[in-house]
């Protein structure tokens, strides 16, 4: 069975920085792209950064180019967004997901090329 548990989400004022983690099991973790994805109060959830499976490379959204940045260690079977300069307009609940084809370099923005989800953890910015 595949999980995904995300983790390091808060409230904080704008400006500041969070980084989440989602730690996965269940799925070889090194074979496959990741992804983040995030729903505001009253949207669609929109794509937010993905990685591929090696970890050479990443594509984001282009409103958190140059203040996110994804990673991960597949020792830790872990993927992490780490969330600089954070404004009042990424509140959102934040999910990871995992690529649903293995050993793809092939980097995603569409939901439907995922097949595992977390739960989400909520990331609140004040101004």
């Amino acid at each position: 069975q595949v999980q995904l548990v995300e983790s390091g989400g808060g409230l904080v004022q704008a400006g500041d920085s969070l980084r989440l983690s989602c730690a996965t099991s269940g799925r070889t973790f090194s074979s496959y792209g990741m992804g983040w994805f995030r729903q505001a109060p009253g949207k669609e959830r929109e794509f937010v950064a993905s990685i591929t499976f090696s970890g050479d490379r990443t594509i984001y959204v282009d409103s958190v180019k140059g203040r996110f940045t994804i990673s991960r260690d597949n020792a830790k079977n872990t993927v992490y967004l780490q969330m600089n300069a954070l404004k009042s307009e990424d509140t959102a609940v934040y999910y990871c997901a995992t690529n649903s084809k293995p050993f793809s370099n092939f980097l995603s923005r569409s939901q439907l090329e995922y097949d595992y989800w977390g739960q989400g953890t909520q990331v609140t910015v004040s101004s």
